[in-house]
């Protein structure tokens, strides 16, 4: 018999724009899973570390520094 579902407490809210195509892939993830975008972003976020390649992250995020600079600290 499968465990009773229950539903994960999401306290925090903020607004976020995203781009056309991260908002895509985000679709696509709801699609799949059948999540909303609260609770795909929050899976996401709280495993981030096992699911992103750690070199790879900072080799995506120096690409962009060097397409779209970097904002001094605590300025966003």
């Amino acid at each position: 018999m499968p465990a009773k579902s229950k539903r994960l407490p999401l306290p925090k809210r903020f607004s976020a724009a995203l781009t056309e195509d991260a908002y895509a892939k985000l679709r696509s993830l709801n699609d799949e899973w059948h999540y909303g975008n609260n609770y795909l972003l929050t899976i996401i976020l709280e495993n981030f570390d096992r699911i992103v390649d750690g070199k790879e992250f900072e080799k995506v995020m120096q690409e962009f520094v060097e397409i779209y600079g970097q904002p001094d600290k605590g300025k966003m």
